[in-house]
């Protein structure tokens, strides 16, 4: 009788093979017969562990849970029989392999044993079960099961092994590619930096290494054999300042201590380049002396850094310090030159007398100018740049060079065609040019020629100005030249290669102050007794600005020589008398204050009276001007105003009201005038 195994069984059986069995060997007997499952049973419990099923759906499902090395199966039981169960165990892969053993009572014929070895089985036992035979063939099934697990573990051992094997060296091989990995990326590091990787005996005398890495020939210039052929090149193309300290370092060294030292260093090339040289002492299991193992580390670019950042540093205490006295100093200007125009518009003087007015005038004007080519190099000046038009200026350069270049010095200009237009401020431009031509005159006491040259350059990566389009106009000359150990010194302030008495020192400084306020250069070229080339770099001029227009006070007289009612504040006892002086002569009517202070109480008492303008200086104790022409414009709104200063930076001049014009200190009539006009314009 057939009965239907369930689909959970079947699906179970389809499954993957279990664990690999370990201990004792496992036997399956199947039978319906609870006595022939005993009896079976004590014959083959102490050679294998005997597992029972009473049914052929309960020896499926203990083929679920483990191997087995022999099946003893019962032909004829109710439901599933022992043909249909054999049939279903050699369908399934994890158990086709297992032998089976038919028991059997009847049926001895032909017919019936072929049947069952068509369904796989491998012997037959006739119940009823003789002890001996049933033992003797599960014995070699048992053997044969327990060899062939014997066989497979350690063949899987030996897979395991290969396994871990292979890994191993695929981790061994995986770890020596990315050591030349490391080894590579660390040898194109080395030789892309200005370092060498050096070996020496640390007795060593002279000094010479034994071992080179790195880019020795790009910072030296030299192979490594030239050293090793010229044991003493070392030593020969230290710097003449440095040798002595080198020496000296190096016999120390010999103390077994570690050292650092920094030196310049001639190449191949006759250029000195500044090497930081260090290295330690590598010793033995015994503490004995080996060799040194040092870097040698071109620092050339560090040291010039430190260089450019010392003098910037120095500029800019120059600078501060420039922009801090110009105050003062434009106040005393203000006051004498004030005094001296009051004097001459007062006071009738004789010829002689007004021979010492003009010179004492003449050098505070010089007074004057030196603040402002200070204020230049300082780079505090207030500029006004426009496009220039270069026909222009050389005709106005040209015109003041005239008288002052004498006649045996030629002045030429040459102008490339097509030629850009520069933006800067005109007037410091002529000036700056004037100091390079006058400059270049003294460098050809015996009379020669000045070539002014320009040209359009384009700067694609910029350097020492900004990447853009330049105009550059050239300076040149057929000097003396200066000496190459004072190029990088003639910018200071100062600092003069001309005889004592012949020259300030502040020329050159002015032009380079005007030239980097400017967004550009300036370059020094000069070979001696060859000549000199200055080259002065400034940007181009956009192609749509244009000058700026003309004051809009200056063509409407009436609104100009409008006599005022003005409050001058001016702590300042010189500048204050002299500025009102200058007002009244101008035809204006004159308050003076000496701070904020008095102005408040000029406020609270009424006194303003008819003041319809403000004049004030900026910096006074505790209270601004700024401050000041607010305070009198929350009483009388639309005043206007000006604030007069004796500071470098107009700039800097922080919070001015709104169309307040700033006029710096020293100014004259007429500059006082127009600034008056263009503020009641924009304000009042």
């Amino acid at each position: 009788m057939n009965v239907p195994v369930s689909r959970h069984t079947l699906s179970a059986l389809r499954r993957g093979r279990p664990a690999e069995p370990t201990g004792r060997a496992r036997i399956l007997i199947v039978d319906d017969d609870e006595r022939n499952l005993l009896a079976i049973r004590t014959v083959l419990e102490d050679i294998a562990d005997v597992v029972l099923a009473r049914s052929g759906e309960d020896a499926l499902r203990q083929l679920l849970k483990g191997e087995f090395a022999v099946i003893l199966l019962d032909v004829y039981m109710p439901g599933m029989d022992g043909y249909e169960t054999a049939q279903i165990i050699r369908a399934r892969e994890q158990t086709k392999r297992i032998p089976i053993i038919f028991l059997s009572a009847v049926n001895k014929e032909t017919e019936h044993l072929i049947r069952g070895y068509s369904m796989g089985a491998v012997d037959y036992v006739f119940k009823p079960v003789e002890p001996v035979v049933l033992r003797s063939k599960a014995t070699v099934f048992v053997d044969l099961y327990m060899m062939t697990r014997e066989v497979r573990r350690k063949a899987q051992q030996e897979q395991q092994l290969l396994d871990a094997n292979l890994r191993a060296n695929a981790e061994r091989l995986r770890a020596e590619q990315e050591l030349r990995l490391v080894e590579q990326r660390q040898a194109a590091i080395i030789q892309s930096l200005p370092l060498v990787l050096y070996l020496e005996d640390h007795d060593a005398a002279p000094r010479l290494p034994k071992f080179v890495s790195g880019n020795f020939t790009a910072v030296t210039g030299f192979a490594f054999e030239d050293v090793s052929a010229n044991p003493t090149l070392w030593l020969d193309r230290l710097h003449p300042d440095d040798r002595e300290r080198v020496t000296a370092a190096l016999r120390a060294r010999r103390g077994g201590r570690a050292y650092a030292m920094e030196y310049r260093w001639q190449c191949a090339d006759g250029t000195y380049k500044h090497f930081l040289d260090q290295a330690v002492l590598l010793r033995d299991a015994d503490g004995r002396p080996l060799e040194y193992a040092g870097t040698l580390l071109d620092v050339t670019e560090r040291k010039d850094l430190e260089s450019q950042l010392l003098h910037v540093r120095k500029m800019d205490a120059l600078g501060q310090l420039t922009g801090g006295i110009a105050h003062d100093f434009n106040n005393l200007l203000a006051a004498v030159l004030g005094g001296l125009g009051l004097i001459e518009r007062r006071v009738t003087l004789a010829d002689d007398q007004r021979k010492v007015l003009e010179m004492t005038r003449h050098a505070a004007q010089q007074g004057a100018e030196l603040v402002s080519r200070l204020l230049a190099f300082a780079r505090k000046q207030k500029l006004e740049p426009a496009r220039i038009d270069i026909d222009s200026l050389s005709g106005a350069v040209s015109q003041l060079l005239a008288h002052t270049l004498g006649g045996l010095v030629q002045l030429e200009w040459e102008l490339q065609g097509d030629l850009w237009s520069p933006y800067a401020d005109e007037t410091q431009l002529e000036l700056a040019l004037m100091n390079l031509a006058i400059n270049a005159r003294d460098a050809m006491p015996e009379g020669g020629r000045i070539c002014i040259a320009c040209r359009n350059a384009t700067l694609p990566d910029g350097g020492d100005a900004p990447a853009g389009d330049y105009v550059v106009l050239a300076v040149s000359d057929t000097g003396c030249g200066i000496p190459p150990e004072m190029i990088e010194r003639v910018t200071e302030p100062f600092f003069t290669t001309k005889a004592v008495g012949k020259g300030t020192g502040l020329g050159l400084s002015m032009v380079y102050g005007f030239a980097q306020q400017s967004g550009g250069t300036m370059r020094i070229d000069s070979r001696l007794d060859q000549g000199t080339t200055v080259e002065l770099w400034l940007p181009r001029a956009p192609a749509a600005l244009r000058r700026p227009p003309p004051s809009a006070s200056a063509g409407n007289p009436a609104t100009r020589n409008r006599t005022r009612n003005i409050l001058l504040v001016d702590d300042h006892d010189g500048v204050r008398t002299t500025t009102a002086a200058m007002l009244e002569d101008l035809g204006h009517r004159v308050t003076t204050a000496t701070d904020g202070e008095h102005v408040s109480q000029l406020i609270q008492g009424d006194g303003l009276g008819g003041i319809d303008f403000i004049i004030s200086d900026y910096a006074m104790p505790l209270v601004s001007g700024s401050e000041v022409i607010r305070k009198l414009r929350s009483v009388k709104p639309g005043l206007p105003g000006i604030l007069i200063s004796g500071y470098a930076d107009k700039a800097a001049i922080s919070g001015a009201p709104e169309g307040v014009i700033v006029v710096s200190k020293p100014f004259t009539p007429t500059q006082l005038q127009d600034a008056i006009a263009a503020a009641a314009h924009a304000y009042g």
